[in-house]
């Protein structure tokens, strides 16, 4: 039996390592694929060895928080490994804990793939010496990608998105309203304010007090607010009773982003995938992110890039705002969405942009990925 191993930490990798799961499976119909990772890989037929969310923190105070619990269940999980080898293992994101993993599971003869390339191209540009060091192939979400790996031992191989190849070309608004139950002429705002706990904890309340804003200039407007669990969506509520907003026109969902977006006008989005997905359904947005001060205080001088979200940086321009940090104030937020919601010509233009990102990304990424990890199952 082919034995594939995985570790996808978060909601977005889970997503893109379910994709790759089912690929295989069309030519490796009894291979068995095990380590860390969430929900929609484990309906495939995963089998996670931990839960997935105790590797879904994000930024230094919170990863360093969580350190000794992520080392030991990393420490574990790397014995399992070379004790029963798998045919290959292939990290999903999470570059920190997988890069470990991988640079000491190749050096006992195991290939590893790395899927979705370390955004060296962003911040932190010697890292790619530990990848040189750690993978044997990359598989990579964007088409400049393959160029930052040229005269390296590793391979690279531009897969496209997977979120391109599931969104449509084009979604009908109206048909979307209908189905969700919200009324064709009203004006719409998503509100995605993050997957993550730690996310919510800093955007939660800013995004409430934004859309407050919003209803005293636009009192017609309704916001649709998904949330990926139970946690996150008891974590709005008691901020939405904290700011005496639980009387206000917020619906919200268990999951359902595509839609929520695709309903909308103008979306508030976390930094993340999460601003590519509206993007692919081509929507404006505004983003806006939030961390603790320590870790802003690390992490802003590392960048390399005048972009943080991905459209942005996917066009090589401003092509909506972005607030970050003390600039992501309720005030600049409402204001931003406002002018969005307004100006049907922006509206066109940032369509328009969207749209060729669209294309380009379109690749039928899960097959594409399959193909570069099959050659290794292959020989095995």
């Amino acid at each position: 039996m082919v034995r594939i191993a995985m570790v996808a930490g978060e909601a977005s990798s889970d997503q893109l390592a379910a994709h790759l799961i089912v690929a295989l499976r069309k030519h490796l119909p009894d291979a068995k694929f095990y380590g860390i990772g969430g929900p929609k890989m484990q309906r495939e037929g995963f089998d996670s060895l931990w839960p997935a969310e105790m590797l879904a923190v994000r930024g230094y105070a919170e990863v360093l928080r969580h350190y000794r619990a992520i080392a030991g269940m990393r420490r574990q999980l790397l014995r399992r490994l070379l004790a029963d080898k798998p045919d290959v293992f292939i990290g999903v994101d999470g570059y920190d804990f997988n890069l470990w993993l991988e640079r000491r599971l190749k050096g006992a003869g195991i290939p590893t793939i790395h899927y979705v390339s370390p955004s060296i191209w962003a911040w932190r540009k010697k890292r790619i010496h530990n990848i040189v060091r750690s993978v044997g192939h990359i598989l990579a979400l964007y088409p400049f990608e393959p160029a930052l790996y040229k005269g390296t031992a590793v391979k690279c191989s531009y897969v496209g998105h997977p979120l391109a190849d599931v969104i449509p070309l084009e979604i009908d608004q109206r048909q979307v309203r209908e189905k969700l139950g919200v009324a064709v002429g009203r004006p719409v705002i998503a509100l995605l304010p993050g997957s993550r706990q730690a996310e919510l904890h800093f955007m939660a309340e800013t995004f409430i007090e934004t859309a407050k804003l919003l209803l005293e200039r636009h009192p017609q407007l309704q916001f649709l607010v998904p949330l990926v669990s139970r946690e996150t969506r008891l974590q709005f509520e008691t901020a939405l009773w904290k700011l005496k907003a639980d009387e206000l026109p917020f619906t919200l969902m268990f999951g359902h982003a595509t839609d929520a977006v695709a309903a909308s006008d103008v979306v508030l989005v976390a930094s993340g995938t999460a601003t590519l997905e509206t993007a692919l359904v081509g929507r404006p947005m505004v983003i806006a992110y939030k961390m603790s001060p320590w870790s802003w205080r690390l992490m802003r001088n590392m960048g390399y890039l005048p972009w943080v979200g991905l459209p942005n940086i996917l066009a090589r321009r401003f092509v909506v705002p972005e607030f970050l940090q003390d600039e992501a104030t309720p005030e600049n937020l409402a204001q931003a969405l406002g002018n969005l919601l307004v100006d049907r010509q922006a509206h066109a233009a940032i369509s328009r942009v969207f749209a060729g990102i669209h294309r380009m990304l379109r690749q039928d990424t899960a097959q594409k990925a399959a193909d570069a990890v099959l050659p290794y199952l292959q020989k095995a």
